[in-house]
């Protein structure tokens, strides 16, 4: 049985107690334990993985950010991006969905007056509050006018991940006077709102990353998020630093699963190929050969990904006071991570079918699923952009400009 149902059979003023014993690490590894005995059956159904994300709200595990003045648990972002990357291992969609509750608290964290970020925490923490994401900047088809006296949005937004089974949305719309972009915080389940299940990709299959229409949904004036706004301060501009290492992490996260499921593989069912001088598989030198190449990419991969969160903390800590050098030096880290993350981790769930052979393509494995998750997610932005970045640092000493992607 799941933890979520050994969690229902006690009183819910047990559960708190019950999970109290745990720390985060271990609430999340007892999760990804579980997610992994279904993720097969549930790449291949696709839709809302409403029983993980039901599971995840019972762990406490949403308010993972949230300082614990707030009721949440406190963390900082090494630990909460290591969860990500754990879930990740076994099932990318769900770290997607819980990478993205962070990031849109992280919003409204970096966008928001304090008098707006206090109550939505608290909320989030004391409710379980999934927050999810229809914010979408290179989507224009939602524009926002003030009607009867209130503000409202209108139109239509695109790859709304985790919105679906969501208690909040970051929505954004283009002010239709002056084109500003405007960003809100609204209950999910506001009238106007309509959220479409139609998300059905190669990869990320459980994202809920559908579209979804707003018919005149109105929006209150403590509900945008105006002070400081987006882009106003090194501080506000750590948002997209943060959307790109939760990528890293989860890109990371996949390769390594990728290479567990292959490592297993190889030592139980793989054979040493009629050519090859070798009576063991694990002594076949080409094999040990893409091991060791595997190994290499994900390592340094994984240490530039660490890199990064560690000064991701720092940045954070410092809030208002963070300068634009230091913002800059965390961009280079991160676009660091982002770039090898994603080449690691292409280059393993793409050749790791070379040291598992022709029946570990079974459709019953569905060891694919590790690239299709991949690959849709890395076209998520292109990596030849933060390649062009990187080399403008190396060669010209310039950190990247800040925008909603870098």
């Amino acid at each position: 049985m799941s933890e979520a149902g050994l969690l229902r059979q006690v009183p819910n003023h047990e559960q708190a107690k019950a999970l109290d014993v745990l720390t985060p690490k271990e609430r999340a590894s007892r999760l990804a334990t579980e997610f992994a005995k279904t993720a097969v059956e549930r790449d291949q159904a696709g839709g809302t993985p409403k029983a993980e994300r039901n599971a995840i709200r019972e762990s406490g595990l949403l308010s993972l950010m949230i300082p614990q003045s707030l009721g949440g648990l406190g963390q900082g972002w090494q630990p909460t991006l290591e969860i990500v990357r754990e879930f990740a291992r076994v099932d990318s969609s769900i770290a997607q969905v819980f990478g993205f509750q962070h990031l849109m608290l992280a919003t409204v964290r970096l966008f928001g007056t304090e008098a707006q970020w206090k109550p939505w925490f608290r909320q989030t923490a004391v409710n379980n509050w999934f927050w999810g994401n229809a914010l979408n900047p290179l989507d224009l088809r939602t524009s926002s006018s003030i009607e009867d006296g209130a503000r409202e949005f209108h139109g239509k937004k695109s790859f709304c991940s985790g919105a679906t089974d969501s208690d909040m949305l970051i929505a954004s719309a283009l002010d239709a006077e002056t084109g500003k972009l405007l960003i809100a915080a609204i209950p999910t389940a506001r009238k106007g709102i309509t959220l479409h299940h139609d998300w059905d990709n190669i990869g990320q299959r459980q994202t809920d990353s559908g579209s979804a229409d707003f018919e005149h949904v109105r929006v209150e004036a403590d509900e945008l998020l105006l002070d400081p706004g987006p882009l106003s301060t090194p501080f506000a501009c750590l948002r997209p630093l943060i959307a790109q290492l939760i990528f890293s992490n989860i890109y990371l996260g996949i390769a390594q699963g990728a290479l567990a499921e292959a490592r297993q593989y190889t030592l139980r069912q793989s054979r040493v190929w009629s050519g090859s001088l070798a009576s063991d598989i694990q002594a076949e030198p080409y094999t040990l050969l893409h091991y060791g190449e595997f190994w290499v990419g994900l390592e340094g991969a994984r240490l530039l990904t660490n890199h990064a969160a560690e000064l991701l903390d720092a940045a954070w800590n410092k809030a208002e006071s963070l300068t634009l050098e230091e913002r800059g030096e965390l961009a280079i880290a991160v676009t660091a991570a982002k770039v090898a993350t994603t080449k690691a981790g292409l280059d393993i769930t793409h050749r790791m079918f070379e040291v598992t052979g022709a029946r570990a393509t079974t459709a019953a494995l569905r060891l694919d699923r590790f690239w299709r998750n991949l690959r849709v997610y890395t076209l998520h932005d292109p990596v030849d952009f933060k390649l062009k970045e990187l080399g403008d640092w190396a060669l010209n000493q310039q950190y990247p400009t800040p925008s909603f992607y870098s």
